[in-house]
Order: C-alpha cells, then structure tokens, then sequence
C-alpha cells in the first residue's frame, strides 16, 4: 500500500509538499507516502477518517499524528481509555491504542484536503480488505460526511444520511456518525470534546 502511485494529482502533491516542507518542519524527513492505518488489527473499533493531511500523517506516516486535528482526537480517545496518552507527534512517540483501529478511504494527501470521488473510489480496495481482516470489529465511528460516504459502500448498499450522532446497523456492524475533528470544526465549537467523547463511548459500548 505504501508503494501505490495510482493517482498522479495526488503522489504529486504529497510529494511536492514533502520536498518542500513548511518552514516549521525544514528538521523533518517528510514520509510523503500513502499513510498507512494506525492500530491492532484485531481491534474491535474502527475510527474512520477522511485522507492525511498535507503537513501532518503526510509528514509524520501516523494517521492524525502532528496536526490539530490529531490532537483534538487522540485527546479524546485518551480520555475515554483507548490510547496511552493523549498526544500524538510521532511515529516513536510511544503512543498505543487499546481496540481501536484508524483507518481513512483516503491514504494520500490531497489539495486542500479534497480528493476528488474517483480518488476515493481508486483507494477503497485498501479499506475493503482491511475490514476482512479485522474480524473482532464490531463497530465504526465514521468522522464526517466525505468519510460516510466513502465507507457505507463497503457495507452495502443501504445510504442512510450522515448526521453527528447517527447510528445505524449496517453489515454486521454498528456504524456511528461523528463531526470531522477539523479545526473548522473544533474551533468553531461544531464539535466539542465532550461530544466527540459521547459517540465514542457509543460506539465503545456496542463494540
């Protein structure tokens, strides 16, 4: 999966950023590859999110390792018992999950954090076969609306709308929806830590 050169636009932008780094991470040896999931394998729990962002998972190879919205999530998932500690800036930062898997539909960067529908569907194989193998899952918190629809496919057909706080049985598993952790998001106040907390205390019940 890290070696996979099937979108051009995207291997030449996370490429492109990798090469040219932000000025606060000129020290860093970008990853600038497809991001691989974070997590056991035979976790009961599955954190969806959407693709790396540019100078963060395209940076540090962690899902949501290094970027805002890492922190606002491994906070949470920190608080509520499923990781070791509640930051998350490295690959050898010592951080563990505890049943709980982070996967994204989409592994590469892409502009301004929107891949395009035929990216997405380029890259699903990935999470398809990922799901055969994590045969203790049990239930799925999907982080935004680009998230859901990119995952639902996977279990079929039925398209129930996304909402914060959805909850829907699909496939054999239970499927929450959750607000994205972006900043616009958590800055904003659209979702709180107390909320993000609440669906994953859910979905950690149904797991």
């Amino acid at each position: 999966m890290t070696a996979c050169r099937a979108c051009p636009r995207l291997v030449e932008w996370r490429e492109t950023v990798a090469r040219e780094k932000r000025a606060a991470f000129m020290d860093w040896d970008y990853w600038g590859k497809p991001v691989p999931s974070f997590g056991p394998l035979d976790a009961s729990l599955l954190i969806v999110g959407l693709a790396p962002a540019a100078h963060g998972a395209n940076r540090t190879g962690r899902m949501f390792t290094g970027d805002r919205s890492g922190d606002f999530l491994y906070r949470a998932l920190y608080e509520v018992g499923l990781a070791s500690q509640p930051t998350s800036v490295s690959v050898d930062d010592g951080l563990e999950l505890y049943g709980v898997r982070i996967a994204s539909p989409v592994r590469c960067a892409p502009p301004a954090n929107k891949p395009t529908p035929a990216e997405r569907d380029r890259c699903s194989p990935f999470l398809r076969e990922e799901l055969g193998l994590m045969t203790s899952l049990r239930s799925v918190v999907v982080l935004g609306a680009f998230g859901w629809q990119a995952f639902l496919p996977l279990l079929g057909s039925a398209r129930p709308k996304f909402g914060h706080g959805v909850e829907v049985v699909l496939g054999g598993l239970t499927v929450f929806g959750c607000y994205h952790v972006s900043q616009q998001n958590t800055f904003t106040g659209k979702l709180t830590q107390e909320m993000l907390q609440d669906v994953l205390k859910r979905a950690m019940s149904s797991a």
